[in-house]
């Protein structure tokens, strides 16, 4: 019977202070280039809503944990990784509080769907589909384009619809790109 090897134990679970250096900066980095590629591609890159777009959110962590934790990972450089990735999205979060920091983070809303017409350009800007907005409409309710007031990308990715009805509050729609587009007639009057 083989004697207990308490040195590898340690090895799998604890890690030198460099290799903890590395793991910190390799979290910052992949943090970084990852906002970086998502104002690139568009805040529908992680709010997809095909089994294809699940598929590639998947890999991206997979990729970006492997990346993080280094070669050999071990306990404590999970620990460390996912504790650096906390703070990140802490400060960057505190960031996002300020208008400045919030509008260098974040894509603004944009309107897809001003009344009962789809805005085909900014979809295509959007990466959103004609596909993907019937299928947003009908889980929203809508069963025609006439029940529609807006349809709006936000900052998240989501989908949102507003609905013909109540007239839209203006401030609903400070800061979304392509708000101009929306009838004046499905608007609230501002009182003076």
């Amino acid at each position: 019977m083989q004697d207990f090897d308490w040195a590898l134990v340690s090895d799998q679970l604890l890690l030198t202070p460099e290799h903890s250096v590395a793991v910190v900066i390799s979290a910052c980095v992949i943090y970084a280039v990852f906002l970086f590629y998502i104002r690139i591609f568009g805040q529908r890159t992680l709010a997809g809503l095909s089994t294809f777009d699940a598929l590639v959110t998947i890999m991206i962590g997979a990729i970006a944990g492997r990346v993080i934790l280094g070669t050999a990972p071990t306990l404590m450089s999970g620990v460390i990784g996912l504790l650096s990735l906390l703070i990140l999205e802490g400060i960057f979060g505190a960031m996002r509080s300020f208008t400045r920091g919030d509008r260098l983070l974040n894509v603004p809303a944009q309107v897809l769907m001003a009344g009962d017409q789809p805005l085909e350009r900014r979809m295509r800007i959007a990466r959103v589909t004609l596909a993907e907005l019937h299928s947003v409409l009908r889980q929203a309710g809508v069963s025609h384009y006439g029940q529609v007031a807006a349809v709006i990308l936000e900052p998240g990715g989501k989908i949102s619809v507003l609905k013909r009805g109540e007239p839209i509050d203006p401030h609903l729609l400070h800061g979304v790109h392509g708000a101009e587009h929306v009838p004046a007639e499905l608007l609230r009057r501002i009182e003076e």
